[in-house]
């Protein structure tokens, strides 16, 4: 996994990346605050390595999009997840490699249903999202716009 990560670093460039990774052991709950805490920290801290401030409203919705994607994976992928974020000069790219090879479905839009709309919210307020297969698992990545 982290020689592809490495290799696409070095063809596309972010800014600036982070990432972190859990044991899966954690509450789901403390997991989830953990990862969306992460995200905003990271993004707070941007303009230390020159990048532009990031706007509030973006850092919350990354913090959504991140809290959704982990949710997930806590949920229907028990173990080990790693959380990585990557930061464009326009966008940042929010991945999660868990061990289930199983993609996400987005359901149907359905406004009586409780719940499980977490997907549809990230297709809904990214650029694109892609499942990308690894080789213990997968890779969940969302772009999300800055602008």
């Amino acid at each position: 996994m982290t020689d592809a990560i490495a290799a696409e670093r070095a063809t596309q460039g972010p800014l600036l990346y982070a990432s972190v990774d859990y044991d899966g052991t954690d509450a789901d709950d403390g997991m989830v605050a953990s990862a969306r805490d992460f995200t905003a920290d990271f993004l707070t801290a941007s303009p230390a390595s020159g990048h532009p401030r990031v706007p509030r409203e973006r850092v919350d919705l990354a913090r959504l999009v991140v809290s959704e994607l982990v949710t997930n994976a806590v949920r229907h992928a028990p173990g080990p997840c790693r959380l990585l974020l990557e930061l464009f000069e326009d966008a940042l790219e929010i991945s999660v490699f868990d061990r289930l090879e199983a993609s996400p479905v987005p359901r149907g839009h359905d406004p009586g249903r409780i719940g499980q709309h977490g997907v549809e919210i990230v297709v809904a307020v990214c650029e694109s999202v892609s499942v990308e297969p690894q080789p213990s698992g997968k890779r969940v990545r969302a772009r999300l716009s800055l602008v």
